[in-house]
């Protein structure tokens, strides 16, 4: 049978009469993500992870870990691991070295992986990846976490040669980020999650864009297990609130399906939700009384003083740790700032292996900005300077990223620029109509159709 399963958070298995492809298996319901913090809101169906481990490719979108989990990996040892072609591959110099068959795959071209599946790969500046998946001329758009920059005109362009085509993408009320932040007077600052914003607008909008005909959540299906961060447990999103707000005219498919692409006919699935047994973060190394050293205040301060736009955009950062302040005085705005208490472990395990992106998705640090309205704000970008570029993309001083910025903006070709153009007309429209507004639902609309 030629057909396509999803299941846990972000897992694809594709089949050509076996298991062919398996995409970023994380095993959640076993191995934990985030410094323990993540769990899987559902089980993998043992059957499935048989099938997983049976597959003869593994597609790794990025390195975050609930899609690249190190201690998942090794349950992959025999299989063939394809990555993307990420500017300075790190994922690739963190994994061939200890033996792994990896492959990467070259961006924006069709491979065939066996008689009726073929996949396309498309890297992000963000360090992320996307994957298209034709399986006997069905296609799949596998968007994962990754959004569509730089690459939306070339997925609209192939998306035109489908009659039928479904788009997997990251969704829900928002939680996927960092959203633990506090006020200067230690007040709690409520999330845009709380809304609760309709997800089936927001994946229908999606689709759209794009031109697909059906979408199917994806990517989205995580809880929390620790007692630090169990509070962010009601920004999560009920399985049942996908389907809000769907458009009549786009397809929704229940997650957990298996599509059989012969016909297109659907068999979904019956997830068994998975009971939260709440973990103390000493059961992950982090006891909240550990203070630092002078060894780790040298770590952090050449850690962060390395990342160039981060120097000069920011006058401070602070860290909290074990109930005593550690300040680093940059050379930015002396107003601009940002202030994080976290356990010692898992602050010193980011900066150490360059993992600081995990630290703030986990949503147990405490995150306080001073005169910063988020972490993308420039000057500075904490967040693309220090966890997109600087750990993933392996670059940090400003010629560097520029290097950088200039190969993925070479790759998109002309797409960078209708892109570029939509990003900012959306920030000139957001800031003056507002995102609810009826002039910037009817300026979207008319970029989709336009754009395809």
């Amino acid at each position: 049978m030629q057909k396509i399963t999803t299941a846990g958070n972000a897992i694809v298995v594709a089949y050509d009469g076996k298991p062919i492809l398996a995409t970023d298996p994380w095993i959640g319901d076993e191995e934990p993500a985030y410094f323990g913090s993540w769990m899987l809101s559902h089980a993998i169906p043992v059957g499935l992870k048989k099938d997983i481990s049976d597959c003869r490719y593994i597609w790794f979108s990025h390195g975050h870990p609930d899609h690249l989990n190190a201690d998942s990996l090794p349950r992959f040892k025999a299989n063939k691991i394809l990555l993307p072609d990420h500017v300075n591959g790190r994922i690739f110099k963190d994994i061939a070295p200890l033996g792994y068959d990896v492959t990467i795959l070259p961006d924006r071209r069709w491979v065939q992986l066996s008689d009726n599946i073929r996949v396309q790969c498309l890297t992000t500046v963000i360090q992320d990846a996307i994957l298209l998946i034709d399986i006997c001329g069905k296609l799949f758009i596998n968007l994962n976490d990754a959004g569509t920059r730089f690459g939306a005109r070339h997925i609209r362009r192939i998306v035109r040669g489908y009659e039928h085509s479904c788009l997997l993408a990251l969704s829900g009320y928002g939680d996927t980020d960092m959203i633990n932040f506090f006020a200067e007077d230690g007040s709690f600052v409520e999330p845009l999650a709380a809304q609760r914003m309709p997800v089936g607008r927001e994946l229908s909008s999606a689709a759209r864009a794009l031109g697909a005909t059906s979408v199917m959540p994806f990517s989205s299906f995580h809880q929390y297990q620790r007692a630090d961060s169990i509070w962010a447990q009601r920004f999560t999103t009920p399985i049942d609130a996908y389907a809000e707000g769907m458009f009549p005219d786009v397809g929704y498919l229940p997650p957990f399906s298996s599509i059989d692409c012969r016909d297109l006919s659907v068999e979904a699935g019956t997830p068994v939700a998975l009971p939260v047994t709440v973990k103390p973060p000493e059961a992950f190394g982090d006891h909240w009384s550990d203070e630092l050293d002078k060894t780790d205040k040298q770590s952090i301060e050449d850690y962060f003083s390395r990342k160039e736009r981060v120097r000069l955009g920011f006058g401070f950062l602070n860290f909290k740790v074990g109930g005593r302040d550690f300040t680093i005085r940059l050379q930015g705005p002396r107003d601009r700032g940002i202030s994080f208490a976290a356990p010692r472990n898992s602050l010193m395990s980011s900066v150490n292996h360059r993992i600081f992106d995990d630290l703030l998705i986990g949503n147990f640090m405490k995150t306080t900005l001073h005169g910063v309205g988020t972490l993308y704000e420039e000057p500075g970008n904490f967040n693309f300077n220090v966890a997109k570029f600087g750990d993933n993309g392996l670059v940090e001083s400003e010629r560097d990223v520029r290097r950088y910025e200039a190969i993925y903006r070479r790759r998109a070709g002309v797409d960078h620029f209708a892109d570029l153009f939509h990003d900012k007309s959306r920030d000139f429209l957001t800031r003056f109509a507002g995102a609810d507004s009826r002039i910037y639902k009817v300026a979207k609309a008319l970029y989709n159709t336009v754009a395809r």
